[in-house]
């Protein structure tokens, strides 16, 4: 294979968007070990993970050393996800972009917000991996298919994922080239197991993988090995970002918000972080596992997570949780998603055992082994803390987490589900003072209102305005 280095690329950004059929054909491996190989051969690989996706994102992160942005055209308008990927590949030499699902699959019939519909709005290419388990000529008519669903995305090579043995590498890769224009671009063996750590929920987040770096060294090895790298640059296409990007700014750190950030709680886009900061905020990282008492802060935000595989340790933390429920109860705003939302209930039961939580609200939850909720959401404000009536935010949700006890009702709740499932009834929101606890993720680009409304609570929770959700947000 042709050799890789420096002079093989422009300075200009070039990027490419790795696909598969589904979920589970591989394109992690491929995405992940060629971010990896690419990286360090000294590529400034810029990754971006198309969807909302918070654990495919950190080992692409994780593989190209350089944070992970989200590009998710459900979300975001176009002109907002235009504008976050040209600012964040501007100082790139490579975007690389992994796909979710299939690459046609949206959110119906149409496809719409599907990763080919993220390739043509960023005029991107699409690198195909491909499940060859079991399968021969049949690869090539599903490439085929590929080609003549929608025929305005640019396939620009497959990848062949878990290849059996020479032969069938041969025959997989003449039936490709007999019935298809498309070349094939590299080939990876099967593995006797999995690269990626694995668990009841999926992959396990690279955070709580002491080998992390191990396996993601590992994929690179395999990228180098089994991917014609050169071959793959040289089908990327050139991004073109404006010719001036207006840096954004940030606002002096006029108040502190605490981030909840440890093993239990990992799930942060990084946009959100840099939308706190742009609207004035220092973020203060806090360990819930191990910190005593909440320190100094104006304001806390609790993402998601895993709490019930740290259940314990939370649980343990006794004077942690009794200090989050006391700044709750003298009005600290809090924004809480999904594990944070756990966090701030009851108690969780895990396979009989109870583990004793914040208990702000009055919840027990409970695991399950299939989703409980999993997909898009749309919602419109109620009366809280943070949001205007009326506005209507757009998020998702994913959980195994089941509400065991809760002795309220939907009107309780201060959201409604015009899409997704919610906490319950159709509505989502728990609110205690200046508290809000939702099922939904939201992201800042898509949702702007989030990080000024956050920041606008710690600012009057600063200057001793404790106003409470009755009272609705104030500007």
């Amino acid at each position: 294979m042709k050799q890789v280095n420096q002079k093989n690329i422009s300075s200009d950004p070039k990027g490419l968007i790795v696909a598969g059929l589904g979920g589970g054909s591989g394109k992690s491996v491929v995405a992940v070990g060629l971010a990896a190989c690419l990286a360090a051969r000294q590529f400034k690989v810029y990754p971006f993970k198309k969807g909302p996706d918070y654990i495919d994102a950190g080992w692409l992160q994780l593989a190209a050393l350089r944070p992970c942005y989200n590009l998710d055209p459900y979300l975001m308008s176009t002109e907002a996800l235009l504008e976050s990927f040209r600012r964040r590949s501007a100082s790139a030499e490579i975007c690389l972009i992994e796909g979710n699902r299939g690459l046609y699959d949206g959110v119906d019939v149409s496809g719409s917000f599907s990763t080919a519909e993220l390739s043509r709005r960023l005029s991107l290419p699409v690198l195909l991996v491909v499940d060859c388990t079991k399968t021969t000529r049949t690869v090539a008519a599903m490439v085929l298919g590929c080609l003549m669903l929608e025929p305005d995305v640019a396939i620009c090579g497959v990848v062949l994922n878990r290849i059996g043995t020479s032969r069938h590498e041969a025959i997989v890769r003449q039936a490709i080239e007999k019935y298809t224009s498309v070349p094939v671009l590299g080939a990876v063996r099967r593995m006797k197991q999995d690269i990626f750590p694995m668990r009841h929920l999926g992959v396990t987040p690279f955070q709580e993988y002491e080998g992390a770096e191990e396996a993601v060294s590992t994929l690179a090895e395999i990228a180098a090995d089994s991917l014609d790298v050169a071959r793959i640059m040289e089908v990327m296409e050139p991004v073109h970002p404006p010719a001036q990007i207006t840096e954004l700014t940030s606002s002096a750190g006029e108040v502190r918000i605490g981030i909840l950030r440890d093993a239990a709680f990992q799930f942060y886009y990084p946009e959100n972080l840099a939308a706190l900061e742009k609207a004035g905020a220092e973020l203060v990282e806090i360990n819930s596992l191990t910190a005593t008492e909440l320190p100094d802060i104006h304001g806390l935000y609790i993402g998601g997570g895993f709490p019930e595989t740290n259940a314990h340790l939370l649980a343990a933390n006794v004077s942690f949780r009794r200090s989050v429920k006391e700044m709750a109860e003298q009005g600290l705003p809090i924004y809480a998603e999904c594990g944070g939302l756990i966090y701030l209930g009851e108690r969780m039961i895990i396979e009989g055992r109870e583990f004793p939580l914040v208990g702000i609200f009055p919840v027990s939850f409970t695991l399950e082994k299939k989703p409980q909720a999993h997909g898009y959401t749309r919602l419109k404000a109620g009366s809280n803390p943070f949001y205007p009536e009326g506005t209507e935010i757009k998020g998702h949700e994913f959980r195994y987490s089941r509400i065991e006890n809760w002795p309220g009702t939907g009107d309780d709740l201060a959201l409604t589900m015009i899409r997704g499932v919610g906490f319950s009834e159709k509505k989502d929101g728990l609110v205690n003072k200046n508290v809000l606890a939702l099922y939904t993720h939201v992201h800042a680009i898509g949702t702007p209102e989030w990080a000024p409304a956050l920041v606008g609570s710690a600012r009057r929770f600063k200057t001793g305005s404790r106003y409470h959700s009755s009272e609705g947000p104030r500007k």
